[in-house]
């Protein structure tokens, strides 16, 4: 527990607000029964600045061990991530001129849904993996797969043990961590000398300018900036070369890193342009944080009105993606089964739950064409057009999918 407020990276004393999201439950712990709901625990969900290295962050209200090491996300489970994944490992085997006496190695490697691509190239991979569950899933599909956190305890036993990596990979996953600096620290420890890091996570930018205040949630330890990135990453040895700008998650970046002192990968025109772009932005002062409360009570304001409206016209309104944004939305704006029905969701180990905090039942896709709802709120809606081709069908008995972030939207 973060008791005395100091930020997790510098450990300057945190005291300017980003946003109060007030108290709510895990945005993953789905409910089994209804029996469940009594026990339920809501915690503070306050999200800060720190004015000395700019990283956003919320409190570790509940250890990583409670929340990661049983876990309903599986990657595989959205056919636009899998095909990302499957982009990456192309692009980075030909950069990189990976082959059968490479290791790539992924920290937080789920179920495999990445190194299953090397693997098809016949190169040796490694994922390291918190949740047992997750992991038995990856292992079935031929990854071999270290049940563990990663940090400096768990990179140097790997690294005794005669690995190197010539591509380590951290998807999504340093945001999740509450003790960013040990994790950072296994980073050069198990990476081979010219090897190069990657990591993606969704751009605090985009967080920002797009409203996008769903993606805050326990689980999401830290929002991240380049800015920010670069001081961690420097504080521990290793220098960033290269920046992409990804469409995923609303708006990712893809960092490269290698060791400092690796002179193998000069910097890119890519990462000065999200330099320059954050620097326009203000993203070193605190005043470029200071107005985000108001326009997220306006996502609210916006979204409870039209549901309200829907209801009186006697309505019928669906969800589709039991997605942890879509808790913290519904959570915020206190939003139950008085004005969604029901959300369906493909995961399996969704279904027949009930969301966190709303305690709205989750059922498989097919209801929704078995209750012809008038609208279709899509909770993720950064998978909005992904989701709207595959149920296209919905057009046909008048149906019309809504998108709540930036500004509410009524598809036609």
């Amino acid at each position: 527990m973060n008791t005395d407020l100091n930020c997790r990276f510098c450990h300057h004393a945190l005291t300017q607000t980003f946003v109060d999201l007030g108290s709510m439950p895990l945005a993953n712990s789905y409910l089994r029964q209804e029996r469940d709901i009594a026990a339920e625990k809501s915690y503070p969900l306050h999200a800060r600045v720190c004015g000395n290295c700019f990283l956003v962050q919320v409190e570790d209200v509940v250890p990583a061990e409670d929340i990661f090491s049983d876990y309903a996300y599986f990657s595989s489970f959205s056919s636009s991530w899998v095909e990302h994944a499957r982009a990456f490992a192309d692009k980075l085997t030909q950069k990189l001129r990976l082959d059968g006496n490479s290791l790539v190695v992924e920290i937080a490697s789920n179920d495999g849904y990445l190194l299953k691509h090397f693997l098809a190239k016949g190169i040796p991979v490694l994922g390291i993996e918190p949740a047992a569950n997750v992991a038995k899933a990856a292992e079935a599909a031929g990854v071999k797969t270290e049940v563990a956190f990663f940090g400096f305890e768990t990179a140097t036993r790997l690294a005794k043990d005669g690995l190197q990596a010539d591509l380590m990979a951290a998807n999504n996953v340093m945001a999740h961590v509450p003790d960013i600096n040990d994790f950072i620290a296994g980073v050069p420890i198990l990476l081979g000398e010219s090897g190069v890091f990657t990591i993606e996570f969704p751009h605090l930018l985009n967080l920002i300018e797009k409203v996008q205040f769903d993606t805050i949630y326990h689980e999401h330890y830290s929002y991240l900036s380049l800015l920010t990135v670069e001081k961690i990453l420097g504080a521990h040895g290793l220098a960033v070369f290269d920046v992409e700008e990804l469409p995923t998650h609303g708006g990712s970046l893809r960092i490269y890193a290698c060791h400092k002192e690796c002179m193998l990968y000069p910097p890119t025109g890519g990462l000065e342009a999200v330099r320059e772009k954050e620097h326009v932005a203000g993203l070193a002062s605190l005043d470029a944080y200071s107005d985000f409360t108001p326009r997220v009570e306006g996502v609210r304001a916006a979204l409870l009105d039209f549901l309200n409206n829907a209801k009186k016209r006697g309505k019928k309104v669906a969800a589709y993606g039991a997605a942890a944004k879509g808790n913290t939305l519904l959570n915020y704006c206190k939003i139950g089964t008085e004005l969604i029905d029901y959300v369906v969701d493909r995961n399996p180990e969704k279904q027949n739950t009930l969301l966190p905090g709303s305690h709205i039942p989750v059922f498989c896709p097919d209801k929704i064409h078995a209750e012809k709802p008038d609208y279709v709120l899509i909770l993720p809606w950064n998978l909005a057009s992904e989701i709207a081709a595959e149920m296209a069908d919905v057009a046909d008995w008048g149906g019309r999918f809504v998108i709540p972030i930036p500004k509410l939207k009524v598809l036609s």
